[in-house]
């Protein structure tokens, strides 16, 4: 008889239509000065990654793809929690530069 697997294979994650799911950068932890700055004076990033991308809408396809680095609207998404990592789903046109 084989042994179950103790790792958790890899979710995959698939966004619909022109949504896009983000790994936001981490938020700063000194200013240029090199002042701590605390949890609770943490701005939200506005910075991340690329993990995955919808196939876009009809006649619109998605233009950013899996590593692109993009900046984002600060309001933009909705976060969720997966496997302790934290996501950003929004719709493309929340994003407003690739890098």
């Amino acid at each position: 008889m084989a042994k179950a697997s103790s790792i958790a294979p890899k979710m995959s994650l698939t966004p619909l239509h022109d949504r896009v799911i983000v790994l936001p950068a981490p938020a700063e932890e000194k200013t240029a000065g090199g002042i701590i700055i605390p949890d609770t004076a943490k701005e939200k990033p506005q910075r991340g990654t690329v993990v995955a991308a919808g196939p876009g809408k009809k006649d619109e396809p998605v233009t950013v793809k899996k590593g692109d680095q993009v900046l984002y609207g600060k309001y933009a998404g909705t976060e969720i929690s997966i496997e302790g990592k934290d996501y950003i789903i929004m719709r493309e046109s929340d994003i407003l530069v690739i890098l």
